[in-house]
């Protein structure tokens, strides 16, 4: 599995990357290869709050359909609209073209305490 070392990560395998104020948001390589192929993605609307935790989307895949949660507190400023007709980009590119959301985050140092990759290494690994 691919574990980007710039990225955090959450134990519900979304990956996340500070881009200034910012942060991007999506699932890990992990995640999209147990879900198997991607046919559908629901994303919030942008301007949406949320609390770290809270289901904001759906992945739908051939074998099932997932939650996904936000990893922090904040307020969507933009999605990747692009997945709505590609959302295979997702299993080829989770990382890349297959991100879900861009967010502002209520609290940018809880950032900081998400997983590094080593952390979420042994949790996958285990």
């Amino acid at each position: 599995m691919i574990v980007p070392e710039e990225l955090r990560y959450t134990p519900d395998h979304e990956w996340v990357r500070r881009e200034g104020s910012q942060l991007r948001v999506g699932i890990t390589d992990y995640a999209q290869d147990a879900l198997g192929d991607v046919v559908f993605v629901q994303l919030p609307e942008p301007g949406t709050a949320f609390s770290g935790g809270d289901s904001v989307g759906e992945v739908e895949s051939t074998k099932s359909v997932s939650d996904v949660y936000a990893p922090l507190a904040g307020r969507v400023v933009a999605v990747n609209s692009e997945l709505a007709d590609a959302p295979q980009r997702l299993n080829e590119d989770p990382y890349g073209e297959g991100w879900l959301w861009l967010i502002e985050p209520d609290d940018p140092e809880v950032y900081a305490g998400l997983l590094d990759a080593a952390g979420y290494r042994a949790l996958i690994e285990d």
